[in-house]
């Protein structure tokens, strides 16, 4: 029998899901929370821990014997390889598996929507980035340089830029926007909102939270809420477009994951009008999987155009005995 594993590790949450048999039909889903991304400091230790909390209950629940492979897509892969095979490396010595393979979660993003094909994948969530791979190989990555320095037109965007409108609002120096109602709901006095974001340990995270509250507020006809909307949509836009230009290809499929996608209409439609009209064609479509059908075909498929940016660790050894699950199971979805 052959199991796999995927992994889908974000910074807001960690989802894995085992597959036996080959080409079956996977297992349950488990998600537990996610980890700050492998750049961060203690980034390795923290991506271990979520993706360990994931995977053991798997396993102990359905007992699948050896794995011939784990995937993890992690946020932050990226731009810290060296981190990403330190990460490979634990995860082989931890986990009954001949194979551990890491690479960005942008790119299990894109080999899941793209079934593993070339085009154009748009990533939105906490952060933001597009990945393009084209037929000759050619390889783009536009943006997904984290909360300070990029990720514009993400979930983190947009949150902190309705939590920046509603503090001016506020202050008295901006306009009145619905938003300021909004976040004292959700975080309390607006004095303290620079300690909630602080509290929870991953301030991109919990700025991300308040985007529905954005988009809500947009789709009411708050204008300021609007703007911000219209103007994240531009931004993943350009980026789309950024990435169809450095790859070859006569028409570029281009499709968009991600939880950001649950914002609906508000977003959506600004971003579809930014793809339109383009001087070279898009071909827009809906995903064929998710982050963790990436995963899982590159668990079992080294020869996608994705392998030059996967690290793989293989087994010299024999694998360790499963080990027991943390004490506090993680939620099945």
């Amino acid at each position: 029998m052959t199991a796999a594993v995927a992994v889908d590790l974000g910074k807001t949450g960690c989802r894995a899901v085992l597959w036996t048999g080959g080409n079956g039909p996977a297992g349950p889903v488990r998600e537990v929370p996610g980890a700050p991304g492998l750049a961060a400091d203690n980034g390795v230790e923290a991506a271990r821990a979520a993706v360990l909390a994931a995977v053991l209950p798997l396993l102990e629940e359905h007992a699948p014997g050896r794995l011939s492979a784990v995937c993890v897509g992690a946020a932050g892969a990226a731009t810290a390889p060296d981190a990403a095979r330190a990460l490979a490396g634990l995860l082989l010595a931890d986990l009954p598996a001949d194979e551990v393979a890491v690479t960005s979660d942008a790119v299990t993003a894109h080999a899941g929507a793209l079934g593993g094909r070339t085009g154009v994948v748009l990533a939105i969530g906490t952060g933001s980035v597009a990945i393009g791979i084209g037929e000759d190989g050619s390889y783009a990555r536009v943006d997904g340089w984290g909360p300070w320095l990029g990720d514009e037109g993400s979930g983190a965007w947009i949150g902190a830029a309705g939590l920046r409108a509603a503090l001016r609002a506020h202050d008295g120096r901006g306009p009145d926007t619905t938003l300021l109602a909004a976040a004292a709901r959700r975080f309390g006095d607006p004095d303290t909102l620079p300690a909630a974001l602080a509290n929870g340990g991953n301030p991109a995270r919990t700025a991300a939270s308040f985007a529905p509250e954005v988009a809500r507020a947009a789709e009411a006809g708050d204008g300021v809420a609007g703007v911000i909307v219209r103007d994240a949509a531009t931004a993943l836009g350009e980026a789309v477009l950024a990435a169809a230009a450095r790859i070859t290809g006569d028409e570029l499929p281009v499709t968009v994951t991600g939880g950001l996608t649950g914002l609906g209409e508000p977003l959506m439609a600004p971003l579809r009008a930014a793809l339109d009209g383009t001087a070279r064609p898009l071909r827009p479509r809906s995903p064929l999987g998710d982050p963790l059908d990436g995963a899982r075909l590159l668990a079992l498929d080294a020869s996608v155009p994705h392998e030059p940016h996967v690290v793989r660790v293989r087994r010299t050894t024999p694998p360790p005995p499963v080990p027991t699950a943390p004490v506090i199971p993680p939620a099945v979805v």
